[in-house]
């Protein structure tokens, strides 16, 4: 039996001091500071074996909270770990105590294709792994060639397509060895709800962008394109996971959906929920109205779906614990969960072949504030998305 401990952490903007991510946005040294520390004790009370981190700018700022990470580590052992001489040192709680450490962790990072300019930056992903990576981790983003998602009209006419030449984050793909499996992991930051506007050529904004002159339509507008390109990058990365479950690898999806779980982007990731029987709905080709699939047909149907059907851990956690709300995000007041982990049916527990599941899921999101909170600008620095983590138990074989 093997556990482990997979997670997402949006970290918010991990850039070095006096570097202007975006426009007239940058960390003073002391602001760095403050941040690096926050960041590496949130990844020490966290413990994870397998991290996937959203928002970093540069690795060399992660590899030091890392870094940073190990020294606290080490100081807590040492005070609060027993050294083998103790009689009392098998003892559990001193096991649960104990901070495993990442000096044989390995680190990767996908820097962003559309990264620019001081000021017009574009942040990247990265997955640290304590069971290291089988293969050399894969990025997609940039499209060759691009892909054309076509539309008709409701007569059926054809009415023109999106046209996809790149995701605007990687997504990270990691085949990554726990126990006697190797698992892929998909780690992903999908298209932000921040609205997408026309810039006329020569104009120095978009004119939507000016509040002083209010246009709702136009702003609405912004809001569909950027709809479709977060649910265009969902179904990027559901091509690339289904591509993995036909080699029958498990998979676990996690990262910035910037979405809740019921979105239209996460249902596509996750895919379909099979009809509870099939042998209820007309046939594809009925030419009677009693022409149904039969029950060997429904049977069929379901597994197949079920079988590249990807399941929330935090709706799984919510199943066996009771509990009944996680959230990873707030804003004006609204709590939401938009940072998820997604594992396949290998993790179910419902499914006879599973090759293990998951026993908790933690989050921490006690930092988060919805910016009404009087602690909202000390909070500034810290991340603006809670921690989620999946423990997961492997099988024996």
């Amino acid at each position: 039996m093997t556990l482990a401990t997979v997670a997402s952490f949006n970290v918010k903007n991990l850039i070095g001091p006096d570097k202007e991510y975006y426009r007239f946005e940058s960390y003073t040294p002391e602001e760095y500071a403050w941040k690096q520390d926050w960041l590496a004790d949130q990844l020490l009370t966290m413990d994870a074996d397998v991290v996937g981190f959203q928002e970093i700018f540069e690795e060399d700022t992660l590899r030091a909270v890392v870094a940073e990470t190990n020294r606290r580590g080490a100081l807590a052992n040492a005070a609060n770990v027993p050294d083998p001489s103790k009689r009392y040192a098998k003892k559990a709680i001193f096991r649960k105590l104990a901070f495993q450490g990442y000096d044989k962790a390995e680190l990767v990072f996908a820097p962003n294709a559309n990264d620019g300019e001081p000021g017009q930056r574009r942040p990247g992903l990265a997955i640290l792994s304590r069971f290291g990576f089988a293969e050399p981790p894969e990025v997609l983003q940039v499209l060759d060639p691009p892909v054309e998602i076509g539309f008709r009209d409701l007569d059926g006419e054809p009415s023109g397509s999106y046209r996809l030449s790149r995701l605007s984050r990687p997504v990270l793909k990691a085949r990554i060895p726990i126990g006697n499996q190797i698992v892929t992991v998909f780690n992903c930051h999908l298209k932000s709800k921040l609205g997408e506007y026309d810039r006329p050529p020569g104009a120095p904004f978009a004119p939507a962008v000016d509040l002083t002159r209010y246009n709702p339509a136009a702003r609405a507008l912004g809001s569909l394109r950027a709809g479709l390109r977060r649910m265009a990058e969902a179904w990027m990365l559901r091509r690339a996971v289904l591509t993995s479950l036909g080699r029958s690898e498990p998979v676990i999806v996690l990262g910035d959906f910037n979405d809740g779980e019921a979105a239209v982007s996460s249902e596509i990731i996750a895919g379909e929920t099979p009809f509870k029987n099939y042998a209820w709905m007309r046939r594809h080709d009925a030419e009677r109205r009693n022409d149904r699939y039969s029950d060997e047909e429904n049977e069929q149907i379901t597994e197949d779906i079920e079988a590249v059907r990807l399941h929330s851990a935090e709706k799984l956690f919510v199943r066996k614990s009771l509990r009944d709300m996680v959230y990873t995000a707030a804003f004006g007041g609204e709590f939401e969960s938009i940072d998820q982990i997604y594992l396949s049916r290998h993790f179910h527990p419902d499914y006879e072949n599973r090759i293990g599941e998951m026993e908790y899921f933690s989050v921490l999101n006690d930092h988060l504030t919805d910016g009404s909170h009087p602690e909202a600008p000390y909070n500034k620095l810290a991340s603006d998305h809670g921690q989620i983590m999946a423990h997961l138990r492997f099988n024996a074989s």
